[in-house]
């Protein structure tokens, strides 16, 4: 028997050049792109399009990402959600720890010549026919032990990629890798395109888990030792598992280009036949729309006279551009951007003078997504802090209380089981309950449709760490 394909999707990254929409509680994986799919979303059409029938399909992710990610599967594919497995990281480690602790996992369960194709959730690929004529290549000699990559032709000198130099032929599925090289300036790139030996660097790989294993003995014996650390003291019986945050914080922060692959005597790659897109910055977005006659692109509601070449994304209000070229608007309801689409890649640099200021914009959206689904802040004012809140059939808040804030309710569609004290009570639509300060409460929808109702918060601070749990369905309550 052909040993099992195992997808591993690496969705992680602060995605920062995609702000204001891609923020620490919201990254880039999440982001939808012109057809209303999100990236994660098509690289889980990928992962399951190249699975064998019933396979698993492993998922790494912050584990403050693990509920969204799991909503986001079962829209995108809910006949699929009983073969996920999720690895959740307490923090970001670069990608060597996760892919190495994937891999661990994999051989724990499945052996260790089981395949592992690795698959970043922020690339966009359309082409599942060539995408999986690629991956059968890669198989075919990662199945030798080598170490695959997956290389993309250049189609321009780009600057922002890093690229791979192919070697000999190895067959007709690929070539041996001669060199990893950093990201080129213009000149540098200019040649690499002109000479036709170099790819740029996909960040896909393909390999038996047992051979990545070996590789990274030989070449990182650290970061190895303490992955497997790592992986000994998880709960590996567990369809959700959780990295214990000592032992995974104890891992070297690195990549797994620069701790293995750069180094392994047995490397391969296949140049992509596919299309491939890293959404790494607003160009890189804007080309997925279609443009009009004068190179303008948008989503969403944009007015442009007299406008050439520019990009608009509005989600939330009108945008009107007169009299400009060359410009990339990105509109949210509590953020815009404004960027010369040639510096696109430094956005960032805004997001690191806001995150200097702790503005909350680098942080969460208006509308904040939780286990029990979402709340959007409509006011927040020094004396008061109203929201909506949706919470999901069957689903319930922990049991908390606040030292500085009290809370009115007020139930505007569906059924609401509120507890107050230690009274309980049923509310529905156009019913409403107050919470005083410091007294325990909890929220529940019973019902069988969303739950949607009107917070009002009074009082002198109404910050996210007010809340003390007591109780918590979804783990959140700190020992």
């Amino acid at each position: 028997m052909t040993d099992p394909i195992v997808p591993l999707i690496l969705s992680g990254g602060s995605g920062t050049r995609l702000w204001p929409v891609s923020r620490r509680t919201w990254p880039k994986p999440f982001m939808r792109m012109a057809d209303g799919a999100s990236l994660l979303a098509r690289t889980l059409e990928r992962a399951l399009a190249v699975a064998a029938p019933g396979a698993p399909v492993l998922t790494i992710t912050g584990r403050d990402h693990y509920f969204i990610t799991r909503d986001e599967y079962a829209a995108a594919s809910p006949d699929a959600m009983g073969r996920h497995r999720f690895l959740l990281e307490p923090a970001a480690r670069n990608t060597a720890p996760a892919i190495l602790l994937g891999a661990l996992d994999v051989a724990d369960r499945h052996g260790g010549d089981a395949l592992l194709l690795v698959l970043p959730a922020d690339h966009l690929v359309s082409d599942l026919a060539g995408f999986r004529a690629a991956v059968a290549h890669a198989a075919a000699l990662a199945r030798g032990d080598r170490l695959v990559t997956f290389g993309v032709v250049p189609t321009r000198p780009e600057t922002g990629y890093g690229y791979i130099r192919r070697g000999a032929a190895l067959g007709a599925d690929g070539f041996e890798i001669e060199r990893f090289v950093e990201k080129p300036d213009l000149a540098t790139a200019q040649a690499y395109l002109a000479g036709g030996d170099y790819l740029w660097n996909a960040g896909m790989f393909c390999f038996r888990a047992r051979a990545l294993l070996d590789a990274a003995a030989a070449s990182c014996p650290d970061v190895l030792e303490a992955a497997r650390a790592c992986h000994l003291a998880t709960d590996r019986g567990a369809r959700v598992v959780e990295f214990p945050a000592e032992a995974f914080r104890a891992i070297p922060e690195i990549s797994i280009d620069y701790a293995v692959m750069e180094r392994a005597a047995h490397r391969a790659v296949v140049p992509a036949s596919f299309d491939w897109n890293d959404i790494g910055s607003w160009t890189a977005v804007s080309e997925q729309a279609v443009p009009d006659a004068r190179g303008n692109r948008v989503v969403g509601e944009a007015v442009l006279v007299d406008a050439q070449d520019c990009f608009v994304q509005a989600e939330t209000r009108a945008v009107a551009l007169v009299g400009v070229s060359d410009l990339a608007v990105v509109e949210t309801a509590d953020a815009v951007l404004v960027a010369h689409r040639d510096r696109a890649q430094e956005v960032k640099r805004a997001v690191e003078a806001l995150r200097a200021r702790a503005h909350p914009s680098t942080e969460h959206h208006v509308t904040v997504f939780r286990p029990w689904g979402s709340y959007t802040v409509l006011e927040d004012a020094p004396d008061c802090k109203v929201k909506r809140l949706t919470v999901k059939p069957g689903h319930v808040l922990s049991l908390q209380y606040h030292h500085r804030r009290s809370e009115h309710w007020t139930v505007v569609r569906g059924t609401a089981k509120v507890r107050v004290g230690e009274s309980e009570t049923v509310l529905e639509r156009n019913q409403s309950t107050y919470i005083p300060m410091g007294v325990v409460h909890r929220l529940e929808n019973p019902g069988d449709e969303d739950l949607h109702l009107i917070e009002t918060q009074c009082g002198d601070y109404f910050g996210e760490d007010d809340i003390v749990r007591l109780e918590d369905v979804y783990g959140r309550v700190k020992p």
